[in-house]
C-alpha cells in the first residue's frame, strides 16, 4: 500500500545546519502551535512570537528540536522553522 503521510516540511534535514546555543535565530514560518521548554509543557498560541523577533538559542533537542527564547518565553521549534537572522538580510 501506498504511505499516506502527509508532509508539511519539504527539507529533508531535521535542524539547519550551523545552529549551537546561543545563536540567534528567526522563524520562518509560524508553526500552528508553540509548545512551551518547561518541565511540564504546555501548548501556547503562535502569535506570542512575531516573525521579526530574534530569539536565542538555548538547547538543541533530539529529533531536530530546538529550544529558543524569545521575549515571551522559551518554546521548542522544529529547526526546519528556524533561520539565522543574517541569512536573508544580505545585500
Amino acid at each position: 500500500m501506498p504511505s499516506s503521510e502527509p508532509s508539511s516540511q519539504p527539507s529533508p534535514e531535521q535542524a539547519p545546519a550551523g545552529l549551537t546555543p546561543g545563536c540567534a535565530v528567526q522563524l520562518l514560518q509560524r508553526p500552528s502551535y508553540l509548545k512551551t521548554a518547561d518541565p511540564m509543557p504546555m501548548l501556547r498560541p503562535a502569535d506570542l512570537v512575531d516573525l521579526a523577533e530574534v530569539g536565542e538559542v538555548v538547547a538543541l533537542r533530539p529529533l531536530g528540536t530546538v529550544a529558543v527564547r524569545f521575549r515571551r518565553g522559551t518554546f521548542l521549534i522544529d529547526g526546519a522553522l528556524l533561520r539565522r537572522p543574517d541569512e536573508g538580510t544580505a545585500g
